[in-house]
C-alpha cells in the first residue's frame, strides 16, 4: 500500500513542495512535479512489486492528474497523458476506485484539520475535479468502480473493501 505523491524518499519531498499552503505552483509545474513524484515511485517501489508477482494498491495515480492538471486546470489531457506514460512507463492501473462526493460534503468531513494548498483551491476548481472524474468514469467503465461516498463513512467502507476483495 503506497501513497501519491510520495511513497519514497524524493516523493515525500515533492509532496511536501506541492501541498505546502504557501506555495503558488503554475499548473505545468504541479504536472511535473506530480509526474516526477510518480516516476520515483514507479521505479522504486511499484515495477519492483510487480516483477515479484505483488499486488500494489495507490492512494491515488495518473487518473488524478488527468482530472487534476488536466481538466481542472485546463492543461488538457493529452499533454497530461504523454507526460505521464513517460514517469509509469505505461503502467495503468487495473482498477481504479473512484468515491464521489461533493466539495462541501468533503469539506465537512475534513473537518477542523487545516487545509493543504490543493484543499484550499476554490469551490469552482473542486467541481472541475468531480466533473473531471465523473467523465473518466463514463469513458473507461471496465477500468473504474464508482462509489457513492455520500453514504455513511463505514458503508464507503465496506463497499471499498468488496471492490479490493474482487482483486486479491
Amino acid at each position: 500500500v503506497l501513497r501519491e505523491p510520495g511513497g519514497t524518499k524524493v516523493g515525500e519531498k515533492v509532496r511536501d513542495i506541492l501541498l505546502d499552503k504557501n506555495n503558488f505552483i503554475s499548473p505545468v509545474t504541479e504536472m511535473l512535479l506530480y509526474a516526477s513524484s510518480r516516476a520515483q515511485l514507479v521505479e522504486e517501489k511499484i515495477l519492483p512489486a510487480l516483477e515479484k508477482g505483488q499486488i500494489v494498491i495507490l492512494d491515488r495515480f495518473v487518473d488524478s492528474s488527468y482530472v487534476y492538471q488536466g481538466y481542472a486546470r485546463g492543461l488538457g489531457i493529452e499533454k497530461v497523458k504523454l507526460v505521464n506514460e513517460i514517469a509509469t512507463m505505461g503502467i495503468l492501473p487495473d482498477v481504479t476506485i473512484y468515491i464521489d462526493i461533493t466539495p462541501e460534503e468533503a469539506m465537512k468531513r475534513r473537518g477542523k484539520r487545516e487545509a493543504d494548498r490543493l484543499e484550499k483551491e476554490s469551490w469552482e476548481f473542486h467541481k472541475k475535479v468531480r466533473e473531471g472524474y465523473i467523465k473518466l468514469v463514463k469513458e473507461f467503465p471496465k477500468r473504474f468502480v464508482f462509489i457513492d461516498g455520500m453514504q455513511e463513512l463505514m458503508k464507503v467502507h465496506q463497499d471499498i473493501i468488496d471492490v479490493v476483495k474482487k482483486y486479491l
